[in-house]
């Protein structure tokens, strides 16, 4: 079935409310967080984006073939599922996870029971199972069937997917995966638009190698490359330029030189990361600390 181009809202009947609770400011009373309200945008030769709750999910549904990319949760996972099925009666020809995290993978098992293949990064099954077995939800999870240490390439349909391991960054198991006819790039949780991202050095992220990679990942493709990010800042598109992953590698580029400053001058981890905002990036969402102790321990980490 022919995509529409326009953005659409799945249908009311699919939006449910968050079951988290988040407190109120009053009486330590508690309200209910806000409706999720499933979104699927259709991007450019029938590639688009899913957001709802999580990492954005990323699809491609042509008349031969569907890829999807990232699960979110288990009740999104559905949402989308649901979504799916009213633009194609296919199975997923292919289900590719960008990296662990449960926000891009809560949702694997259902998803991977309307897949025919799973792939990811081959860091990916690893840093899986050790987060599933600290959260004891081991029997929550889902596991690729196919990994790849650098790259991964097939035609599926009409179109040519490839996922490429361009080393740590988010983690040491993200990968950007590319529509290749469609010239989009999903780029998982390696770009986060306007807001501060998390820097999972537990699992090998390296702020270095991230700047690194967001330069050669431009570099490979093309001026009109649509770029899917993995989160933006509310009420900010999910979807941009090169200019944007220049933009977050300049984020870094900056983050790093004010911790080196601050620690070249002597001053503590504790003083460096208590401050409201990163200088240049005063709109950026959220607040820096976790960020700048990440920074602060990979400039400091003995080689």
């Amino acid at each position: 079935m022919p995509l529409s181009r326009r953005e659409f809202i799945v249908t009311s009947s699919l939006a449910v409310t968050a079951g988290a609770l988040r407190p109120a400011s009053l009486l330590g009373q508690q309200t209910p967080a806000p409706p999720v309200v499933p979104t699927f945008e259709a991007l450019r030769s029938n590639v688009g984006t899913f957001t709802a709750r999580g990492g954005t999910i990323g699809w491609f549904v042509g008349p031969d073939a569907v890829v999807v990319v990232d699960s979110q949760f288990p009740d999104t996972a559905q949402m989308f599922l649901d979504g799916l099925k009213s633009r194609t009666q296919r199975k997923i020809d292919v289900f590719i996870n960008t990296h662990h995290h449960g926000d891009h993978t809560g949702g694997n098992k259902l998803l991977r029971s309307s897949a025919i293949k799973m792939v990811a990064h081959e860091n990916e099954p690893g840093l899986q199972k050790k987060q599933a077995a600290a959260a004891k939800t081991e029997d929550a999870q889902a596991y690729p069937d196919e990994t790849f240490k650098d790259s991964w390439k097939a035609n599926v349909g009409n179109e040519v997917v490839t996922a490429k391991y361009y080393g740590p960054g988010h983690t040491s198991g993200d990968v950007a995966v590319f529509f290749e006819r469609a010239n989009v790039v999903h780029m998982g949780d390696l770009m986060f638009s306007n807001r501060h991202p998390r820097v999972d050095r537990p699992s090998g992220a390296s702020i270095k190698n991230w700047i690194a990679l967001l330069d050669q990942v431009t570099k490979e493709h093309g001026a009109d490359t649509i770029y899917i990010f993995g989160h933006a800042k509310a009420g900010m598109p999910v979807k941009g330029s090169r200019a944007d992953l220049l933009g977050f590698r300049d984020y870094f580029t900056a983050l790093l030189d004010y911790v080196q400053k601050g620690i070249s001058a002597g001053k503590s981890a504790d003083e460096i990361t208590k401050v409201a905002a990163l200088p240049g990036f005063t709109g950026f969402e959220g607040v820096p600390t976790g960020t700048l102790q990440m920074a602060y321990e990979e400039l400091t980490a003995k080689a």
